[in-house]
Parts: structure tokens; sequence; C-alpha cells
């Protein structure tokens, strides 16, 4: 589709007829000299002869062309452009980090997969989360497990079948066999430092009280809430259980409850894969689409034929003038 730029430029059309029309015309005084075939010469040089002022008379293929020059020159001004059809990207507007809990605790068997065997909670965990992953198609996805310390096992990237392969590979008490939930929501807080999305989201998972952490998880997550981030908690094991595997579920509570997520118990793998099923649908996939239309300039085509129209002119003016002045030859 062709469209202007600047199309603000076509007021200016009208200028060269007021000009005309408020401007005297440009006279030039000469010496006047009395003969008698003063018609004859003034016919000859094409000259209009006023009282005391001369002014020379532009032919119809001169004014033609300043015209058409003058047009071409506006339309050049207001820089025609072709528009392309739009092209539409999207980008991810959610950042999503899983915090991932590989104490020792999570090689408990007290889960079963899909064909009904017994498991350890990190393979539920990992079979759960893979099936979630693969769903966020449009979020950039990132991952930090935690044990004695946090590591950020995947940056955020928008790469999913990366982020799920790696996830495979994690292994109860690679990061040490206690608890630092706090550390790994720090951890989460930083990973988001340089985050442009609009939405930031994590969902910690975890089958054990924190332990060893240096921010207590009820200061981490008041400053995530600042930060503007959303904790999702998920409480997974014995409920029952005494020591390091006990479940602190108020703790788990209050992070979700300050920061504006959700708090969720899985006693098996069904409950947790419904679990990312909920958080599936309350942390919809959010995608900004942005449209980029493409425009070539055209400029250059009427500035390029006001030049040939004016070179054409000049031309055809020097091919005339010998003509023009040629003298006919007296017969004797």
């Amino acid at each position: 589709m062709l469209t202007f730029a600047e199309p603000w430029f076509a007021l200016l059309l009208p200028l060269p007829a007021l000009v005309w029309w408020l401007v005297p015309a440009y006279a030039e005084s000469r010496r006047g000299v009395r003969v008698p075939f003063f018609t004859l010469l003034v016919s000859a040089t094409g000259l209009q002869p006023r009282e005391g002022v001369v002014t020379r008379q532009r032919g119809f293929w001169r004014t033609t062309s300043l015209v058409l020059c003058w047009l071409l020159a506006l339309l050049a001004l207001m820089r025609p452009q072709w528009l392309e059809p739009p092209i539409h990207r999207e980008r991810p507007a959610r950042d999503l980090l899983l915090l991932v809990d590989l104490s020792g605790s999570m090689d408990t068997k007290d889960f079963t997969d899909a064909s009904g065997a017994k498991v350890d909670r990190l393979t539920a965990a990992k079979q759960v989360l893979d099936d979630f992953l693969a769903k966020r198609q449009g979020d950039r996805v990132g991952v930090v497990v935690f044990g004695n310390a946090a590591f950020a096992l995947v940056p955020f990237t928008t790469d999913l079948k990366l982020a799920r392969a790696l996830l495979q590979e994690m292994q109860v008490g690679m990061a040490g066999p206690r608890t630092v939930l706090g550390d790994a929501i720090g951890l989460g807080i930083n990973l988001f430092a340089r985050s442009t999305a609009p939405a930031k989201t994590m969902i910690a998972l975890t089958d054990g009280n924190d332990t060893a952490s240096s921010v207590p998880p009820a200061e981490a997550a008041r400053i995530a809430h600042d930060k503007g981030i959303v904790i999702h908690t998920v409480a997974i094991g014995d409920p029952a259980a005494a020591g390091e595997e006990k479940l602190d579920e108020a703790a788990l509570k209050d992070i979700a409850t300050v920061t504006g997520g959700g708090f969720y118990r899985a006693l098996d793998r069904t409950e947790l894969a419904g679990i990312y099923t909920r958080l599936d649908q309350v942390e919809a996939r959010k995608v900004d689409t942005v449209t980029y239309q493409p425009r070539t300039d055209l400029y250059w085509v009427p500035l390029l034929a006001m030049i040939v129209v004016a070179l054409s002119a000049q031309a055809l003016m020097v091919v005339r003038w010998p003509r023009l002045n040629r003298i006919p030859k007296v017969a004797s």
C-alpha cells in the first residue's frame, strides 16, 4: 500500500500560483532603440515590451517542465513509502522460575508414576514438571535447585527443550542434603533483577523445612513482594514427618500469602499433577504481540523523475535555440 510520511507538504502546492499572482514579474531595464521594424524585432526575440522595461515570456514546454518539476519536488518531500504486509512477532510477557528442592528426603519412595510403580518424590516431580513446562510455550523459564545452597540450573530461556532436558538431569543430593528455601528465593530475586517481563512468578517445590538459609524465607518473601514477584509454594511429602524432613506448612503458607501466590499440598503424584494443572490455569501464558510493518522509501522515484524532466527541458532549449536565432537568407 502506498502512503506518505510527510503529507502536509501537499499544502505547498499552490505556492507558485500565489507568487505569480502576488509578486510582480521580474523586470529588466534596457536602453531603447528606435527602429522602424520594432514589431518584427520583438517577435524574433520573444520579448514583450512595456513602458521602460521588457519581460521575457516562457514558452509552453518551459512552463510545463517547471510545473512538473514543482509537482515532483513536492512529491519527493512528501516521502512516498510502500507499506509491506504487517509482520507479527510474539515475545514472552512472563518470566517463570521453578525452585526445586533436591535435599536427601526427596529420595523417599512414597509416590507412584503413571504406570503405578513406586518412585521417589523427585522422579514424580520431574515427570509432572516436564508436562508443566511443555505447556509454557511463550514464557521464559528458569530453574533453581537448592539443598545446602541454591544454584541456578537453568537461566531464564525460551528454549523449553533445553530446560526440560536439564530438568531430567537433576539428582537427589546434588546440591546437598539440607534445605535452604530462603536462599533459593533470594537467588531467584537476583535472577529477576534483569528481567523486563511485566509478570514475574516463582513456583517453589519442597518437602522439608528451612534449616540453613542465610535469609529467612519470610524475609525473602517480603523482598520478593516488593519486587513484584509472585511465589506459589508446593509442599510435597508427609506432613507428619519429624526433624529436617518435617514440612513447615505454616512458613510455606506465609510465603504464598505475602507475595499473593497460592499454597498447595501434594501427597501423591496425581495430586501433584493436579496442582500444576491449576497453576497452569492461574499463571496463564502471557504473550506480548509486537507488530512491525516494513516501509520502503520511494522518494527517490519522483526525485529522479524531476531531474530527468529538468535535463530534458534544458536539452530541448539547447536544440531549439540555434534554430530560433537562425537568420534567414535573403535572395539576391
